[in-house]
């Protein structure tokens, strides 16, 4: 009998693979990492230098990893690394890509064709974005992030309350205002020139972190450059693998990411969704004696009342049913949050049946 195929060995975490990101990422065990965050090459197409007005030249992307022959050999290397970045995610992962004008839209048909189910592109306006020294076209202050699951079906992490807060308590939207990777958090060659040339702002991978993976969840870069991937990571209580070919990269992200100190425990936590909490039944507080059978409700707008039935059904003069069903019923609506619409006297104020559940709630989770 053939031996069985070998499988790749477990890959320690928190550490910078040195090599081609396809070929390390083919090395890795399948379906072991919860999210991808991916800075693959622009392929810029750059013509000539670029000059300021005052005849000085711009430090643009002219790297050799930045080149390749064709727009075919570029898609080639874009689906091989797609393909691999998908086999090591979980069922349940996910993966963010972002790209300029010159390959993003290449990227997101690509990640389509290799399987991946796009959620959202995410638009990152620069704040302080390069001008547009030849005055030919608009200033470019914005790349776009595509966030996808790795299928239709994967139940993918969303902290959506947690982005709310992020946003001062209102839903975060898909253009983020995040200023360009500047002044000490810019890391340096010993020359004082900028080490990278596309080194991402903290800020825009902590974003990214805390919407879509939870404490102690892996996340893997392919191209780790400087290591900002890592050092959110770190700092956020995320694991990681980095990927990373140019050994001066490497040996500057793992230097970054050694000085990072993780934060305390009870500072990860973010807001849960309301999905994540225990699930209270209306019934349920009949059970713990919170609400009587025959106990009167009344509506928010103070214009409706409903019974309490034994059942944890109400009866109103025109409706009976649940509490979302009789509320729906009396407002003429299509739908009725029940646990906000209803209102009762307890312990001598008028206040909503949420704030009963919110008590239940708190006794489970305690």
């Amino acid at each position: 009998m053939p031996n069985a195929p070998r499988q790749p060995a477990a890959t320690p975490l928190d550490t910078v693979l040195a090599g081609d990101c396809v070929a390390t990422m083919a090395s890795l065990p399948a379906a072991s990492v919860d999210l991808v965050f991916a800075d693959p090459p622009y392929n810029l197409q750059l013509k000539g230098a670029l000059h300021r007005p005052d005849n000085s030249l711009v430090d643009a992307v002219d790297d050799a990893w930045d080149r390749f022959g064709s727009f075919a050999e570029y898609d080639r290397f874009t689906r091989a690394w797609l393909a691999e970045a998908r086999r090591v995610l979980k069922p349940d992962g996910a993966i963010w890509v972002i790209g300029s004008y010159h390959n993003v839209f290449r990227l997101g048909a690509a990640m389509q064709d290799v399987g991946f189910w796009l959620l959202n592109d995410v638009v990152w306006r620069k704040t302080n974005p390069m001008p547009n020294f030849r005055g030919k076209r608009f200033t470019n202050a914005h790349e776009t992030l595509i966030w996808a699951a790795r299928s239709e079906k994967s139940r993918y992490t969303f902290n959506y309350d947690a982005m709310k807060a992020l946003n001062d308590g209102v839903q975060m939207r898909s253009d983020w205002l995040i200023p360009l990777c500047t002044g000490a958090e810019r890391l340096k060659d010993p020359a004082g020139d900028k080490l990278h040339p596309t080194q991402k702002p903290l800020a825009l991978l902590h974003r990214v972190l805390v919407a879509t993976t939870d404490p102690g969840d892996v996340v893997l870069d392919p191209f780790f450059g400087t290591g900002t991937t890592g050092a959110a990571a770190r700092r956020l209580g995320r694991r990681f693998i980095g990927i990373e070919q140019d050994e001066a990269y490497r040996a500057a992200a793992e230097a970054r990411i050694a000085q990072i100190r993780p934060l305390e425990p009870d500072a990860l936590a973010v807001t849960p969704g309301k999905r994540a909490e225990p699930r209270v039944a209306f019934g349920e507080l009949l059970a713990r004696g919170l609400i009587a059978p025959g106990a009167v409700l009344q509506s928010l707008n103070g214009r409706h009342t409903a019974k309490v039935r034994a059942d944890g059904t109400l009866i109103a003069a025109d409706a009976r049913g649940s509490i979302h069903q009789v509320g729906a019923a009396l407002e003429g609506a299509p739908s009725c949050n029940g646990w906000t619409y209803w209102h009762l006297r307890h312990e001598g104020e008028i206040v909503a049946i949420d704030v009963l559940r919110q008590r239940v709630r708190a006794e489970m989770l305690s």
